[in-house]
C-alpha cells in the first residue's frame, strides 16, 4: 500500500500523540518504553510515527527506522534491522559502539548468516542489545519498526529478546507499528504480540478510525480548491475513517463518476484473490446483498451446502474481510471492500443475483420495511415494474417514519422509473400521476432541507402539465412552486406563480385549494411589499378556512397575521396568534405549520430582548421537529441558527461552539450558515480563518441567510483588520444583497453600519488630529451615510415598525461611532450604547464599555477609566476573547491606569511584527513594506492592524509613538559623514 506523505496534515490523533510524545519524554529521561501501534491498512500509522518521529529528532533524540517487506515465503532475515544498522553505521557518533560491537557487522555484510547455530544466534543478539545500549547513551534513542506484520521469523526473535532482556534499561523507546486487520488467527505475530504486551514497558496503542468531522477536515486541508460539500460528505461516508481511502477518494473526485478509484480497488482486491474460490463466490453473493446481510438469506442466495458455507464464512471472518454479527449477519469490514468486490463481478452474474436477492426479500413477508432494498435489486435487475412499486412502497414507509430525505430518493427514484415501464404497470387510482408524484418529492425535497432541488421538481412539475390540465391541480403545482421559491429568496418570480394560482381558482364555491393558495399569495405578497394586498388576502382566507373547518390552514394563517398585523409578533396580540396557532397546528397533526409558529413564538420573545423566555420555544421546537423527522427543514434550521444566537449573546461560547460542532454534523448544504454563530466566537477569539470560511458560505446560489451570516463576519473581520475600505464594502454590498424587491432594507443593515462605523471611525481619527481637512471630510462624508442607514432602518424595520432592544442598542452603537468620527470619543454616547446592550449581550457591551473607557480617558477621568477597563478584562478572560482583551491592556497602558502587577506586562509581538514596526517607523507605506519583506501589500496591512490593535493605537503615527516610549523600538543611528 502507498505510504502516507509527509506533507499529509495530521488530523484527530492530538490524544495518541500526546501519549506518544510522553513516552519520548520518558524514554530521554532514562525509562525506556516500547509501544505496539495498531491500526488498519491506511488508517494513518505511518503518519503518526512521521510526526511523532519528527518531534523526537526537534528534541535531540536519534531516530532510526527498520521497515518489514512483504517477500512471502523468502523473507530475508533480519531485513528491518539490517536496515538500522546502515543508518547507524553512517553516522560517525555511534563508530565506537559499532567497534565494541563486531558480531552485528555480520548482518551489514553479504557474508554469513550469523544465526545459523544457537551460540551464534545468541551472541547476535546480545551484540544488538548491547549496541542499542551504547548508541542510546550517546544520544536518546527511537527506534522505530514498521509494519511488523510482514517481519520474518528471524526479526520477531531479535525483538523478542531486545524487549524482554535489558535494552529497556536505557534512554530508548521502541516504536512498533502493524496492520490489525491483516491478522488472522494463526498470523505468525498473534503469539508474540500475547506475549510482549504482558512486559511492563511494553503498551499497545490502537490507531482507531478518524471520526467524520476528522476526516473532512483532512479533506479539506488537502484539497486547496473549494469543495462542494456533498463532494465532502461523500468521501466522508465511503472513506469510513481511513485516512488513505480518503486521500484516494479525493483523488478521483475529477476522473471518477462514482465507483472504487482503479489504484484502490486493487489494494482492497488483493486479500480477496487470496481466498479459496468458494470463499470468494460467497463474498461476491455477499456483495450484491449489500453491507450487510443475513445468514438465511446469504444461504438462500449462494445455494452452497450449509458446511460448505460455514467454512467459506470462517474464511472470510479470518482474513477480516467479514466481520460476524451478534444478530446472525455478516458485514463487509469497510464498505470499499464491497464496493470493489461488487466492481469485479461480471454484468451477467450481477444482474443474476440481484433478481434472487429480489425474490427471496419478496417472499419473507416483510413488505414495508424491506421496499427500498427490493425496489434496488428490481432495479438491478432490470425488472423495471417491480422497482417502481417498490419504490412507492419505500416512499410511503419513509414518510411513515418521518424520513424525508428518504422519501425523496425514492420518490425520485420513481419518476426515472416512470417512463421505462408501461403504462398497464404504472400506479392508478388515489389521484397518484407523474405530476403529484413530482409535487410530492418537492415536498419532501422542502422538508430535507434541499430547497433548490424543491423548487427544481416543483418546476418540473408545472413543465409536465397539460394544457387540458385539470384547474385544481395547475393551482396547486403553482402555489407549491412559490412556496419553494420564497424559501430560496426569489420573491418577485413567488409573487408571480402565486397570483396565477390565485386566479385559476374561483374564490367561491369555497375551496382547499382556493386557501392553501391564497395563503401563499399572502406570504408572496408581503415580500415584494404588497402589505395591503397581504392583510386583505389572509383575513379573506382565514375566514374561509374556518368555514371549511381547515385547521392546519387556520393556524398558517394565523402565523402570518401574527407577523403582518399590528404590533407584529413582538405584540401582545401577536403573541396570541401565534399561541393559537400553535394548537390549532398541533391539532391538526401538521408539523410544518406549528414548527413556522414555534419559531416566530421564538423570534418574538428574541426581538423584544428577553432572551430567556426565547429558550424554551426553541427547546419545544426542535423537539417537534425531530419527532416528526425535520429537522433539516427550513424553520427547525433557523431554530438551530437562534438557539446558537442566543449562547452568543449571553456569552456561553463554549457552549455555543459545541451546539455549532454538533449541529455541522447533520445540517444540509442549505443550513451551513446556521453554524454562524460560532464563527462569530472565533472571530471574537482572534481566529481570522473565520472570515475565510464565512467567504465559503457565499458560494453556490443565492442564500439570504448564508449572504447575512457571512456580511456580519466579513465586516466585523474587517473592522478588527482596522480596514475602513474593506468593512464599507461588505457593508454596502450585505445590504444590497439582502434588501427586497419593494426595497426593504434587512434589520441587520444597523448592525452592519455599526461594525463599519467603528473602522471608519479609527481611521478618521489620525487625519483629524493631523489636520488633513480632505481626508477627514471623506471619513466623515462616508460615516454620515452609515449612521443615516443605521437610523432608517432602526426606525423602519423590515415590517414598518421600529426595531426592539437589540437594533436600538445597535443604533446606540452607531451613533456613539459617529460622534467619534466627527468630534472624538463622547461619555454620554457610550454611555448610552453601553446601556443599551444591557438587555443581555455580554460581549457588544464589553466592547462599548471599552469605548466609554477610552473616552473617560480623553475626558480626564482616569479614576473611572480604570473601573471600566477593570471590567472590560474580566470579561474578555471569561469569554476568550483575545483582541479584545489585548486592546483593554493597551488603553491601560496608554491611559497609564495600571494599578495592578498584571498592567504591567509588555506588549509581545512577534519576529514579524518587530520588522513591520521598524519599517512602520521609517515612514514606509504598506506597499513598500511589502516590497522589502517580500510579502504582499494586503499581508503588511494585516500586520500593520495586528501591531495597531497590541499597542492600542488608533493611528500609524500613534503607534510609533508609543513603540518608542515602551522601548519596543530605537531610534536609526544617522548616518555621519
Amino acid at each position: 500500500m502507498p505510504q502516507a506523505s509527509s506533507d499529509t496534515p495530521v488530523v484527530g490523533r492530538d490524544a495518541e500523540l500526546t501519549r506518544l510524545s510522553g513516552m519520548l519524554e520518558r524514554a530521554r529521561g532514562g525509562e525506556a518504553r516500547a509501544v505496539l501501534i495498531a491500526g488498519d491498512a491506511g488508517v494513518g500509522k505511518t503518519r503518526v510515527l512521521d510526526e511523532v518521529g519528527g518531534r523526537a529528532a526537534a528534541s535531540g533524540m536519534t531516530v532510526v527506522t527498520g521497515h518489514c517487506v512483504d517477500l512471502g515465503d523468502v523473507g530475508l532475515p533480519y531485513l528491518p534491522f539490517t536496515e538500522i544498522l546502515g543508518v547507524l553505521a553512517a553516522d560517525e557518533r555511534f563508530s565506537a559502539a559499532l567497534a565494541a560491537h563486531p558480531v552485528v557487522e555480520r548482518l551489514l555484510g553479504a557474508g554469513s548468516d550469523s544465526a545459523r547455530d544457537v551460540d551464534g544466534r545468541l551472541r547476535l543478539f546480545e551484540g544488538m542489545a548491547g549496541l542499542l545500549a551504547d548508541v542510546a547513551d550517546v544520544a536518546p534513542l527511537l527506534l522505530v519498526l514498521e509494519d511488523l506484520h510482514w517481519a520474518d521469523q528471524s526479526s520477531r526473535d531479535l525483538l523478542r529478546f531486545l524487549l524482554g532482556r535489558g535494552v529497556l534499561r536505557h534512554r530508548l523507546a521502541v516504536f512498533a507499528s502493524y496492520r490489525a486487520d491483516d491478522l488472522h488467527r494463526r498470523h505468525p505475530l498473534r503469539p508474540l504480540l500475547a506475549e510482549l504486551i504482558r512486559l511492563p514497558a511494553v503498551e499497545r496503542l490502537e490507531l482507531r478510525p478518524l471520526g467524520d468531522s476528522d476526516v473532512a477536515r483532512l479533506v479539506r486541508q488537502l484539497e486547496r480548491r473549494p469543495l462542494a460539500e456533498a463532494t465532502v460528505r461523500r468521501i466522508v461516508e465511503r472513506a469510513e475513517g481511513n485516512a488513505f481511502y480518503a486521500e484516494e477518494l479525493l483523488a478521483a473526485t475529477d476522473t471518477e463518476s462514482g465507483g472504487v478509484p482503479s489504484g484502490l480497488a486493487d489494494v482492497l482486491l488483493i486479500r480477496f484473490e487470496q481466498l479459496s474460490d468458494t470463499a470468494q463466490q460467497v463474498l461476491r453473493t455477499a456483495a450484491v446483498a449489500g453491507r450487510r446481510v443475513e445468514h438465511e438469506l446469504l444461504r438462500e442466495a449462494v445455494g452452497l451446502p450449509e458446511e460448505e458455507l460455514e467454512s467459506a464464512l470462517r474464511e472470510a471472518v479470518g482474513r477480516q474481510l467479514l466481520v460476524a454479527g451478534g444478530d446472525d449477519t455478516y458485514s463487509f469490514r469497510h464498505a470499499l471492500a464491497r464496493e470493489a468486490v461488487y466492481a469485479d463481478l461480471l454484468p451477467g452474474e450481477r444482474a443474476r443475483l440481484h433478481g434472487a436477492f429480489a425474490r427471496l426479500l419478496a417472499g419473507q413477508g416483510r413488505a414495508a420495511e424491506s421496499a427500498a432494498e427490493r425496489a434496488h435489486h428490481y432495479r438491478e435487475s432490470h425488472d423495471l415494474a417491480e422497482a417502481l412499486t417498490a419504490s412507492l412502497e419505500a416512499a410511503d414507509h419513509a414518510q411513515r417514519v418521518g424520513a424525508p430525505a428518504e422519501e425523496q430518493r425514492h420518490l425520485e427514484a420513481a419518476l426515472d422509473l416512470w417512463p421505462a415501464v408501461g403504462a398497464e404497470a404504472q400506479p392508478s387510482g388515489g389521484g397518484v400521476g407523474r405530476v403529484t408524484l413530482t409535487l410530492r418529492a418537492s415536498a419532501a425535497a422542502a422538508h430535507a432541507g434541499e430547497l433548490h432541488r424543491a423548487v427544481s421538481l416543483a418546476r418540473s412539475a408545472l413543465a409536465e402539465l397539460g394544457q387540458d390540465a385539470d384547474s385544481e391541480l395547475a393551482a396547486r403545482v403553482r402555489y407549491t412552486l412559490a412556496g419553494n421559491l420564497l424559501s430560496v429568496d426569489s420573491l418577485t418570480a413567488a409573487f408571480a406563480y402565486s397570483s396565477e394560482a390565485l386566479a385559476m381558482i374561483p374564490e367561491d364555491p369555497p375551496s382547499r385549494t382556493w386557501v392553501w393558495a391564497a395563503a401563499t399569495h399572502a406570504m408572496a405578497a408581503r415580500h415584494v411589499g404588497g402589505n395591503e394586498t397581504a392583510l386583505r388576502v389572509a383575513r379573506r382566507a382565514l375566514s374561509v378556512a374556518e368555514e371549511l373547518r381547515m385547521t392546519d390552514a387556520q393556524a398558517d394563517l394565523l402565523v402570518s397575521l401574527a407577523v403582518f398585523d399590528g404590533g407584529g409578533r413582538r405584540g401582545p396580540e401577536g403573541r396570541e396568534r401565534l399561541l393559537r396557532a400553535r394548537e390549532l397546528a398541533r391539532s391538526s397533526g401538521n408539523a410544518a405549520v406549528e414548527l413556522r409558529a414555534l419559531f416566530n413564538l421564538a423570534m418574538g420573545y428574541y426581538e423584544s430582548g428577553a432572551l430567556a423566555e426565547c429558550v424554551p420555544w426553541l427547546t419545544e421546537g426542535l423537539d417537534r421537529a425531530r419527532r416528526a423527522g425535520l429537522l433539516s427543514s427550513p424553520y427547525p434550521l433557523e431554530m438551530r441558527y437562534l438557539r446558537l444566537v442566543v449562547l452568543h449573546v449571553l456569552g456561553r461560547w463554549d457552549e455555543c461552539v459545541r451546539a455549532a460542532a454538533a449541529d455541522a454534523e447533520l445540517l444540509p448544504a442549505a443550513g451551513a450558515y446556521t453554524v454562524g454563530p460560532a464563527l462569530y466566537v472565533a472571530l471574537a477569539r482572534g481566529d481570522m480563518t473565520a472570515a475565510d470560511r464565512a467567504r465559503a458560505l457565499l458560494e453556490g446560489p443565492f442564500d439570504w441567510m448564508a449572504t447575512l451570516v457571512a456580511g456580519i463576519v466579513l465586516t466585523d473581520a474587517a473592522a478588527l483588520r482596522r480596514d475602513p475600505g474593506d468593512a464599507v464594502r461588505w457593508t454596502r454590498s450585505t445590504v444590497a444583497a439582502l434588501t427586497d424587491e419593494a426595497g426593504a432594507r434587512p434589520d441587520v443593515a444597523v448592525r452592519l453600519a455599526a461594525l463599519a462605523l467603528s473602522a471608519v471611525a479609527d481611521a478618521a481619527a489620525e487625519p483629524r488630529s493631523a489636520g488633513d481637512e480632505a481626508t477627514t471630510r471623506r471619513w466623515t462624508d462616508t460615516a454620515a451615510e452609515l449612521v443615516e442607514l443605521a437610523r432608517a432602518t432602526a426606525t423602519h424595520a423590515e415590517h414598518g415598525t421600529p426595531q426592539g432592544p437589540e437594533g436600538q442598542a445597535w443604533l446606540a452603537r452607531a451613533e456613539a461611532e459617529w460622534i467619534r468620527v466627527v468630534a472624538g470619543p463622547d461619555t454620554a454616547a457610550w454611555s448610552r450604547a453601553l446601556t443599551a446592550f444591557g438587555f443581555g449581550d455580554v460581549y457588544e457591551q464589553a466592547r462599548c464599555r471599552l469605548r466609554y473607557a477610552e473616552a473617560l480617558v480623553a475626558a480626564g477621568r482616569r479614576e473611572e477609566a480604570a473601573a471600566e477597563a477593570s471590567e472590560v478584562r474580566e470579561t474578555a478572560d471569561r469569554l476568550g476573547a483575545t483582541p479584545l482583551r489585548e486592546q483593554v491592556d493597551a488603553l491601560v497602558r496608554r491611559g497609564r491606569l495600571a494599578d495592578t502587577p498584571d498592567t504591567d506586562e509588555r506588549v509581545v509581538l512577534t519576529a514579524r511584527e518587530q520588522e513591520v514596526l521598524r519599517l512602520l517607523a521609517l515612514g514606509r507605506s504598506n506597499r513598500q513594506i511589502g516590497e522589502e519583506l517580500f510579502i504582499t501589500g494586503k499581508t503588511a496591512s494585516v500586520h500593520v492592524s495586528n501591531i495597531l490593535a497590541k499597542l492600542g493605537a488608533s493611528s500609524r503615527g500613534e503607534a510609533v509613538a508609543i513603540a518608542y516610549r515602551e522601548g519596543l523600538i530605537t531610534p536609526e543611528p544617522s548616518a555621519s559623514g
